[in-house]
């Protein structure tokens, strides 16, 4: 079993969701704030079987975009999303 850790941009989140739902994908929601850009973002918890990764990640992906945000003089990419796949041990549902 492995664990997706998914840090979600706040313009994204509500579609990711709704996404991951349709396709009964379960998911759990914390709000976070994210990096030097102090920007507003979701973390999403996705348990699945390694299998499903790369389906949830095309979900994740056809939700979400890279955009380009000036920072003074300069130009940062940011993404729509940073995604982070750990092995799990053990899972129990109670």
């Amino acid at each position: 079993m492995k664990l997706i850790i998914a840090i979600i941009q706040d313009e994204y989140v509500n579609k990711v969701i709704r996404t991951l739902m349709d396709n009964k994908i379960r998911t759990t929601r914390l709000s976070s704030t994210g990096g030097f850009l102090k920007s507003g973002n979701t973390t999403l918890l996705i348990g699945t079987e390694e299998e499903e990764i790369d389906h949830i990640t095309e979900l994740i992906g056809e939700q979400t975009k890279i955009k380009k945000i000036k920072e003074g003089k300069e130009e940062i990419i940011v993404g729509g999303a940073n995604l982070f796949v750990v092995d799990i041990h053990d899972h129990i549902r109670l």
